[in-house]
């Protein structure tokens, strides 16, 4: 097997288990979930949910910032860590897996960094375990102090300062305080704490080529921990220079991102992105205190330096500064088994140890076992020949989705795209109970849950449990084309209503509402639905492609400048015009030979 970009691995899609597996061999504190691949979760060894009298803190999200976030699970610090896959939001169901392994009657803290991902499938899972009964609250940690004022609803990205907000709302659960009490120190944290990010490289995803965006000579100022570009492009200068301008940008009195004023006491964390030398590291830091002192007149009172958030292999650093208030000292220096804070390990290796079970859901409803039909009617027939059609259409764009997402996002749209579109397929041979429309929608979202992470994985999942719950008000069997278009525009309304974006923000609504609306109008002036199903994939794709003139105002690219959007179109769009269109033409196809 041939392996780009210079890695040390087995099959890609594996690394994140196989670390996982290596970390609780190195560490004996720590244990998994015994629900690979699907389940991700590293937690406390010494702690069972139902007997556990202290708040659970969980975090998570997408692998690649090793050690964040499993390396930090320890008492005193997270209870639990959710790994979704490299740089994917964890799926709803490893989260809930997590809270139901940990978390007891005193209830558990949700610290999600801000991405839309992170947010949905975590606020997703906090409903659903609020509805079992569990006490729940959620902070959004959004220290990112490299760019103006965000548009849109993207927000200030979470970078390395969800460290320090672990470490002190960890220590505020170990001292025994209620939920709320805790929720309300991460809160402050996550006011008091800035972040500003500098890479002399792109990040490499595992089993993908080496990105050239960023030439030689060259650093990126203000990038995200996903490689996404940054605010500014420049030559590579001294590291005194490079320390003083990210300092200058974090304790900006024109964006006014942290209260720290002359005077104050400050905390300083100089964070590794991957591929950054102790020595580097090390020089950053003897040069950012005396900066912090002379130039802005603090009193630098703990300085944390190491890789605590990376982003796989890139090369550079993050500076986070905190306004060290004394309620937060003492949560920072309090005691805790958490590995890779900056103390002493603790405790004997152990043999391997054998996974504990997930917990079973408190419902007491058992999942019903679905099957595919023996016959199929013709609606089920078309189904079939509709979903081959558009997961086929999905897989063949793989390399295109991923090499417009390189431009504009993370260079992995193609991919979780194509692993949702095959799980489809094998399910579909399986499970799927075509006869059965609703049925068969829902279960198409449940095939995307459990194998898509990210923004893109629960969105598509949202989208098909609302389509099912418009089209299960139909009593009869068969579904009428102008049924499947309301249930079409139930769902995009749903996707609207928790991703938060609408027409022109330049997400795969873009394609998805032309299309909706096309054929709506299409089919209540009576033409014939085949042809009204075609003419609206005309609409999705025409509305796919002038994403490229859209400024972002969701998601990723957000991040990104107008010069570099306008040379790729939205792949998120472009997937879903390509898998609307692909299923049109295969229907309309299909027709014409019956």
């Amino acid at each position: 097997m041939a392996f780009e970009g210079n890695k040390l691995m087995n099959n890609p899609n594996d690394v994140v288990t196989e670390f996982i597996e290596g970390l609780v061999e190195t560490y004996p504190g720590l244990q998994y979930l015994d629900g690979f691949p699907e389940v991700k979760v590293v937690l406390r060894a010494d702690v069972s949910g139902p007997t556990y009298d202290k708040v659970a803190v969980i975090s998570g999200g997408g692998s690649g910032h090793e050690p964040a976030h499993a390396g930090f699970v320890g008492d005193g610090m997270l209870t639990a860590a959710i790994c979704g896959d490299v740089f994917a939001s964890p799926p709803v169901a490893s989260i809930l897996a997590g809270i139901r392994a940990v978390t007891g009657p005193m209830g558990c803290l949700l610290i999600v960094k801000n991405y839309t991902g992170d947010r949905l499938n975590f606020g997703l899972a906090a409903e659903e375990a609020k509805a079992e009964g569990y006490e729940v609250e959620m902070v959004i940690v959004g220290d990112d102090c490299a760019l103006p004022p965000p548009r849109g609803i993207a927000g200030r990205r979470g970078l390395a300062g969800t460290i320090l907000v672990h470490k002190i709302a960890g220590a505020a659960a170990a001292s025994g305080l209620p939920l709320s009490d805790v929720a309300a120190e991460a809160r402050h944290a996550c006011e008091i704490v800035g972040t500003m990010g500098v890479a002399l490289s792109v990040c490499t995803l595992p089993g993908q080529p080496k990105s050239d965006r960023l030439g030689p000579g060259k650093m990126e100022l203000g990038l995200g921990i996903h490689g996404e570009p940054g605010a500014i492009v420049a030559d590579i200068q001294p590291v005194d220079l490079v320390v003083s301008h990210v300092l200058n940008r974090i304790l900006s009195e024109e964006t006014n991102y942290v209260p720290i004023k002359r005077g104050s006491h400050v905390v300083l964390m100089i964070n590794g992105l991957g591929a950054t030398p102790v020595m580097e590291l090390m020089i950053a830091a003897g040069k950012a205190v005396p900066i912090l002192q002379l130039e802005h007149g603090l009193a630098v009172v703990r300085v944390y330096t190491g890789s605590f958030m990376t982003s796989l292999d890139m090369a550079g650093f993050s500076i986070s500064i905190m306004k060290a208030e004394q309620a937060i000292l003492q949560r920072l220096d309090a005691a805790t088994k958490a590995p890779h804070w900056p103390v002493g390990v603790d405790g004997d290796h152990l043999p391997a140890k054998i996974p504990v079970p997930v917990p079973p859901s408190r419902s007491t409803q058992s999942d019903e076992v679905l099957s595919r039909p023996q016959q199929l009617n013709q609606q089920g027939r078309a189904l079939e020949i509709a979903i081959e059609a558009a997961t086929n259409a999905v897989i063949n764009l793989k390399d295109s989705l991923n090499d417009w997402d390189s431009k504009v996002g993370d260079g992995d749209c193609g991919s979780t795209m194509s692993r949702g579109a095959t799980a489809i397929q094998e399910d579909l041979k399986k499970y799927y109970p075509l006869n059965d429309a609703a049925e068969t929608i829902k279960e198409i979202g449940s095939s995307i849950r459990r194998v898509m992470g990210g923004t893109s994985g629960i969105l598509y999942d949202i989208f098909c449990k609302a389509a099912y719950a418009r089209l299960k008000l139909n009593n009869q069997s068969e579904i009428t084309p102008l049924q499947w278009a309301e249930a079409f525009e139930d769902a995009i309304s749903a996707v609207m209503l928790y991703g938060g974006a609408a027409s022109g923000y330049r997400t795969m609504l873009d394609a998805l509402i032309p299309a909706s609306t096309v054929l709506k109008q299409r089919l209540t002036s009576g033409d014939d639905p085949l042809d009204a199903f075609v003419i609206s994939s005309d609409a999705a794709v025409d509305g796919a492609e002038s994403t490229k003139q859209m400024e972002a105002q969701a998601g990723r690219s957000t991040y990104v400048s107008t010069d570099i959007l306008t040379s790729a179109p939205d792949p998120g769009a472009m997937a879903a015009a390509s898998w609307y269109r692909a299923a049109a033409l295969s229907l309309k196809e299909a027709a014409s030979f019956s």
